[in-house]
């Protein structure tokens, strides 16, 4: 059930930012919305790359760790600005919209954790070493095996 909520959780976060990242660099009106933001013409274009870096990060299993780590980090500072954005330029209950992904955003990041916790006990559990026995050079400095 957790891996259910994790990957429907992240596929939507990744089906929203790849969407708003198609939308940015396809709708021509994008530009104006953006503008409308007070941001400049090369913050979309930056955004974009950035969207579709961040969820291929999520949504590839063998990415490092640290690198997703960047991705989830990076998209909760792209939705909370976006609800800063647009109630500073007065759009209303509508500025309120990004919430809702970072929510799913949230739940996401949770349930990775989750995850490699669960990970992390197998892993543990499976790799024991004793380095304790009394034939071993390593435990005993100065002897040898």
């Amino acid at each position: 059930m957790k891996k259910l909520i994790y990957w429907t959780a992240t596929g939507i976060v990744a089906a929203v930012m790849l969407w708003s990242a198609l939308n940015f660099s396809v709708n021509k009106e994008m530009e104006g919305a953006f503008a409308h933001l007070g941001l400049p013409n090369w913050f979309r274009v930056e955004l974009t790359v950035a969207k579709i870096l961040g969820a291929l990060a999520l949504l590839i299993p063998t990415i490092p760790n640290r690198i997703k780590e960047f991705a989830y980090c990076g998209f909760a500072i792209t939705l909370i600005s976006a609800i800063i954005a647009h109630s500073s330029s007065g759009d209303g209950i509508a500025s309120l919209d990004p919430l809702v992904f970072l929510g799913v955003l949230i739940v996401s990041y949770w349930y990775y954790h989750k995850g490699r916790a669960a990970m992390t006990r197998i892993d543990k559990s499976s790799s024991a070493i004793d380095i304790s026995g009394r034939d071993n050079a390593i435990a005993r400095p100065g002897r040898s095996a």
